[in-house]
C-alpha cells in the first residue's frame, strides 16, 4: 500500500512488493494474480471488522456506536504497517481503476456476509429480503462515509488518532443517516 501511494501503481514492481513483506516477487504472483489484487487483504479486513461489529452489535445500542469497539481496536483498515491511511488509499482508487476494481468488489463481496450477520442476529432466514436491504443500506452508506472521507480530506492530519477521530465521526454520520431510515 505505502508503494502505491508514494509511487504510483504502474510504478510499484512485483519485485518491491516482495521486498517490502520479505518475499519473492515469484511468492507474491503465487497469492495474487494482479498488483492492485495485493490491497485486497486489507479491503478485507475492513470489512471482516464490520461483520464482527455487526456480530457483537447489542439491542438498544444506537447504529451510529456500532463500529466504536472495531475503529477502537487498531484496526489494520485504517492504516497499514507503514502508517498510510485508509484516505490515501482509498483516494488512488478514484486514478488506478485496477485498484478501484478491487475496491468495489470488496464491497460487493461484503453486502451478503453483512446480510448473513443480520438475518442470525435478527432470527431471520438467511434469504429474508429484510436483512438484504439493511445489509445493502449499510455498505453503500459506509463506502460512501469512507470516499468522502478520503477525497475530501488530504495527508495533513498531524497524527494518526486525528485522522482515525475524523474517518470515525465519518463512519457514525453515515450510520446515523441508515438509522434515521429506519434500517
Amino acid at each position: 500500500m505505502d508503494l502505491f501511494v508514494t509511487q504510483g501503481v504502474a510504478a510499484t514492481t512485483g519485485e518491491q512488493i516482495g521486498a517490502a513483506v520479505g518475499v519473492s516477487a515469484r511468492t507474491v504472483w503465487r497469492y495474487f494474480p494482479s498488483k492492485e489484487s495485493c490491497v485486497r487483504p486489507l479491503c478485507s479486513a475492513g470489512i471482516d471488522m464490520i461483520a464482527d461489529c455487526l456480530r457483537r452489535w447489542r439491542p438498544g445500542q444506537p447504529l451510529e456506536h456500532l463500529l466504536d469497539r472495531g475503529l477502537a481496536d487498531e484496526s489494520p483498515a485504517l492504516a497499514g504497517p507503514d502508517r498510510v491511511t485508509v484516505g490515501a488509499l482509498v483516494r488512488l482508487t478514484r486514478t488506478e481503476p485496477g485498484l478501484r476494481a478491487i475496491w468495489l468488489q470488496t464491497y460487493d463481496e461484503a453486502e451478503p456476509a453483512f446480510a448473513r450477520t443480520l438475518a442470525e442476529r435478527a432470527g431471520l432466514p438467511a434469504d429474508d429480503l429484510r436483512p438484504t436491504i439493511q445489509a445493502a443500506t449499510l455498505n453503500a452508506a459506509l463506502r460512501a462515509a469512507v470516499e468522502h472521507y478520503a477525497w475530501h480530506t488530504v495527508d495533513t492530519q498531524p497524527d494518526r488518532e486525528t485522522a482515525q477521530a475524523e474517518l470515525t465521526a465519518a463512519l457514525r454520520l453515515a450510520l446515523g443517516v441508515v438509522a434515521e431510515g429506519g434500517a
